[in-house]
């Protein structure tokens, strides 16, 4: 809307003004009348002088136009025996479009919406140039403000959006039996069974990242069967992600979910591990004594470990069932430029502290300091406060530059975490009460509590009305 206004504003600059005569003004039999304005219910009197003076704006033309068909265009009705304009329009919004034609100024109050504000003078065609800067700056200010929650909301609501259309399903091969399963997917509180699908999900989460954590250890090796109950694990979760993609109405939203991507990379590494192993076993067979088989299977090694290592991201699946872990991930979407001037501060002092103390220190006899690489490393977790204490300098000036380096980190590590620390739980606040929301929707008539109250109840009215059948009436 604003855009708008300011496109229209611009367009009127370059037409050519369309101005009142002062002679006309003077011989006008209106000039010494007063125009007679009612604005949703309260009346305001302003005289013709000063609205002629602005021939733009629609009290301006109320003012100037002589034909009285004309100006019934410009309101809403009009009261003969008051001789009042009627507008329907809000009436404490207009009081500074009044306070501006009185004195050329238009005032903003900071308890207005932007939004709301914007339309009303687009409505009375008043410019907001014709404000004071300071309004203009703090109006502008509000009205990002206002745009960037309304924006956040959204991003909020698509979170916890926890109803799909089901018109998406009419009309589409086997609709009915695909919003079923997608209920049963998607709704944990549509149904008992869904909702005991949703713990189920969470319990093998659980489960098989304990299967992968006893894997490692070499205790267990033999007593523990780990791999199959891991096996199952990943069977579960192949299962629950086939279903998803089978019953989705919408499979370009399906792929750009980032909640199915993360159950498909904890899905994934496990069968790639499977093909890797067996072309591993049929080369150590086949070529048990070719050295160059041994190093391509030295190769196919590393990249298993790197598939063991990527099961981690299983536990990333939780976030489908913790609103903890979607607000923190949320937060970190909304606050990337914060996030990446902070990485950006912490690089830049690695690297100039760094080259400091690698200056004063790489001369010193049997230091660790051999180089810039290794200096970084030291850089690195004195900025973070760890201070492994496995490199330090010994020269007096290198000691001055690592309590700088210190210094410098304990300022930079405090900076940002009052900012994330806010959104986060503005954020988490906000996922909650709109989960709540459709939870309670969704939940439908899945209250099991008051099912069984109301049946105890009846149970109850059934006894009480068999006790008291008189005995004619049971011969």
């Amino acid at each position: 809307l604003y855009a708008e206004y300011e496109d229209e504003e611009e367009k009127e600059e370059d037409e050519d003004p369309l101005s009142v005569s002062p002679s006309r003004l003077l011989i006008s039999p209106t000039k010494h009348f007063t125009l007679n304005i009612n604005v949703g219910g309260m009346v305001y009197h302003l005289p013709y002088r000063l609205a002629a003076r602005y021939p733009k704006t629609r009290i301006g033309r109320l003012a100037t136009y002589m034909d009285h068909s004309r100006k019934l265009d410009l309101c809403d009705d009009y009261i003969v025996q008051n001789n009042e304009f009627f507008f329907d329009r809000d009436p404490k919004i207009f009081h500074n479009i009044f306070h501006f034609y009185r004195t050329g100024v238009l005032w903003i109050k900071d308890e207005l919406c932007p939004r709301n504000f914007l339309e009303e003078i687009n409505y009375w065609g008043v410019r907001i140039k014709n404000s004071q800067r300071c309004c203009r700056i703090s109006f502008e200010e509000r009205q990002d403000e206002l745009n960037e929650q309304l924006k956040i909301q959204k991003q909020l609501m698509a979170e916890v959006e926890m109803e799909e259309n089901e018109a998406l399903f009419h009309g589409m091969a086997f609709g009915l039996t695909r919003m079923k399963i997608w209920n049963l997917m998607e709704k944990p509180f549509s149904s008992v069974t869904a909702k005991l699908m949703g713990v189920a999900s969470s319990v093998f989460v659980l489960v098989s990242l304990v299967a992968m954590t006893l894997n490692t250890v070499e205790e267990m090796h033999g007593r523990f069967y780990g791999e199959y109950v891991e096996t199952f694990c990943i069977a579960f979760f192949t299962l629950e992600y086939l279903l998803r993609l089978v019953s989705t109405p919408d499979l370009k939203s399906f792929g750009q979910s980032v909640l199915n991507t993360v159950d498909l990379v904890a899905i994934l590494p496990h069968y790639l591990q499977m093909v890797l192993e067996c072309f591993n076993d049929e080369d150590m067979h086949l070529h048990s004594g070719d050295i160059e088989t041994v190093a391509s299977v030295g190769k196919v090694g590393q990249v298993l470990r790197i598939m063991r290592l990527m099961r981690i991201f299983r536990i990333l699946k939780l976030a489908r069932h913790s609103i903890g872990l979607r607000a923190f991930g949320f937060t970190l979407r909304q606050c990337y430029q914060q996030v990446g001037c902070l990485l950006l501060f912490i690089g830049m002092g690695i690297f100039m502290f760094s080259a400091m103390v690698y200056t004063v220190e790489h001369d010193v006899y049997n230091t660790n300091f051999t180089s810039m690489p290794h200096a970084w490393w030291w850089a690195a977790v004195s900025i973070s406060t760890v201070g492994y204490g496995d490199m330090f300098p010994e020269t007096n000036l290198g000691r001055i530059f690592a309590c700088l380096c210190i210094s410098f980190g304990i300022i930079l590590n405090g900076m940002p975490i009052s900012v994330l620390y806010n959104k986060f739980s503005d954020y988490y606040t906000k996922l909650k009460s709109h989960e709540y929301t459709a939870v309670t929707k969704a939940r439908g008539k899945l209250h099991l509590a008051r099912r069984a109250a109301k049946k105890f109840a009846e149970c109850r009215e059934e006894v009480a009305d068999n006790t008291n059948v008189s005995p004619s009436t049971v011969k």
